[in-house]
């Protein structure tokens, strides 16, 4: 113990030097502190949105198009020039329809002429009364004889019986011969009369006969002519629809705003032919916008009607609000930048209240929210990082970095919902790299 004391005054230098030595060579290897930024656990509101890109659009957009074919007159209209409704906007060369009713109105003239000739080859009622009246002639005249063949032949009957009696009479001695004679004259003389009658009774047969043939002719030819008269009719009607179409058109060559507005756009400006259907012009109201944002079929699902809008980058500082309106309900396909096809779907809305200076077709960018609190535990989304099957977030405790597993709800580009592993206030390490580990020395650049 003496010796202790009387030598450790000459030996501190050394002890305190290797003690030097050896703190030094900790210090070399162990491990300094890695600079990372930190980002704290915070209670408040969060949203979520669909981001996308979208335009604007006149809400109610009329394209004026031409009824009719033919040579359009030049629009003198310019786009933001205001319209009434019912003023003539665009005029198409009446002429040549002008002239086209003229000619159907001429073939439609000619051609009742035609049937009206039609008409005139018909039997006049005249001769149909007249051949009726000859056949109600013939036969009385036909009636008239077959009563007198009739009388005839009772005649010829009753000589034929006197001619026996007196036969039998000369026989007998009771009658000279002249009056035989007389009564065989009687007899042939009667059959003479009835061979008349009868050839007269066939006479009158004929008659009757003749004058019904005449009658059905005349019927017949009353009839024949009217195939010809249904040909006409249909070719009449037929002028007459095309004559209607005619006018028809020929009165819509002045075209007309269909609603009071401002010309958008003129899409035929010079005098040239155009067919029916071509667009001339667009009217509408510009100060009465929508909007129209495309968003992936994906994203679409998630909004609903009524959800807000916030509109930014449309040229002024603000951020202007707006309501989805509705969620059109097809896709459609567009290619990428990258080449990628995707089935995007127009989300329509309208403005809740803007004075900005916007018109139609004017960019901007759009956040839609599709969930929002007032009230949550949030985290920056860049401290997330993967540990397993698991989400987890380094800590910053005490100078060291501390793993925590975590619990993740909705989250949107900055910020996630922490539903567990965190608490408020606590600091987290952002973007870990992977010299960030359980217990390692950190410090907050």
């Amino acid at each position: 113990m003496r010796y202790l004391t009387k030598h450790l005054p000459r030996r501190t230098p050394y002890v305190l030097a290797g003690l030097g030595a050896v703190m030094l060579v900790i210090l070399v290897v162990r491990p300094s502190p890695v600079p990372v930024d930190l980002g704290q656990v915070t209670r408040g509101d969060l949203q979520v949105t669909v981001d996308a890109e979208g335009k604007t659009r006149v809400k109610d957009r009329f394209v004026v198009a031409t009824p009719v074919a033919g040579r359009l007159e030049r629009i003198d209209l310019d786009e933001g020039d205001a319209v009434e409704q019912g003023r003539i906007v665009a005029r198409i060369d009446p002429l040549p329809l002008d002239t086209q009713v003229r000619e159907a109105q001429a073939r439609l003239r000619e051609l009742q002429a035609e049937m009206v000739g039609v008409e005139t080859q018909r039997p006049k009622q005249a001769a149909l009364i007249q051949a009726e009246a000859r056949i109600r002639a013939a036969e009385a005249e036909r009636r008239a004889t077959e009563a007198e063949v009739e009388r005839v032949e009772a005649a010829l009957a009753q000589a034929r019986r006197d001619r026996i009696r007196a036969q039998d009479l000369e026989t007998r001695g009771a009658i000279a011969r002249q009056q035989r004679e007389a009564a065989e004259l009687l007899e042939t003389s009667r059959t003479r009369e009835l061979e008349a009658a009868q050839r007269q009774l066939e006479g009158a047969i004929a008659e009757v006969a003749a004058a019904r043939e005449a009658l059905s002719i005349l019927r017949s030819e009353q009839k024949d002519p009217d195939y010809l008269v249904d040909a006409y009719r249909a070719q009449i009607a037929a002028v007459e629809a095309e004559l209607t179409n005619l006018a028809d058109e020929a009165s819509r060559t002045e075209i007309q705003a269909p609603v009071a507005g401002f010309v958008l756009r003129v899409l035929q400006e010079s005098a040239r032919f155009v067919e029916a259907g071509s667009p001339l012009m667009e009217l509408g109201d510009p100060s009465n916008l929508e909007l129209v944002i495309d968003v992936l079929s994906t994203d679409a699902v998630k909004v609903e009607v009524g959800a807000s809008i916030l509109v930014e980058h449309w040229g002024g500082e603000t951020t202007l609000l707006a309501k989805v309106r509705y969620v059109e309900p097809s896709a459609f396909t567009e290619v990428s930048a990258l080449g990628v096809e995707e089935q995007r779907v127009n989300v329509i809305g309208d403005f809740v209240d803007s004075s900005a200076r916007l018109g139609d077709g004017y960019r901007f960018e759009a956040r839609i929210v599709v969930w929002q609190s007032d009230d949550v535990l949030k985290a920056p989304v860049s401290a997330l990082s993967r540990c397993g099957e698991a989400q987890c977030m380094f800590v910053a405790e005490k100078g060291r970095a501390r793993r925590r597993e975590v619990v993740i709800g909705r989250s949107n580009e900055s910020e996630a919902v922490v539903e567990q592993g965190l608490e408020e206030g606590e600091e987290v390490i952002l973007h870990p790299t992977e010299q960030i580990e359980e217990g390692r020395r950190i410090k907050a650049r």
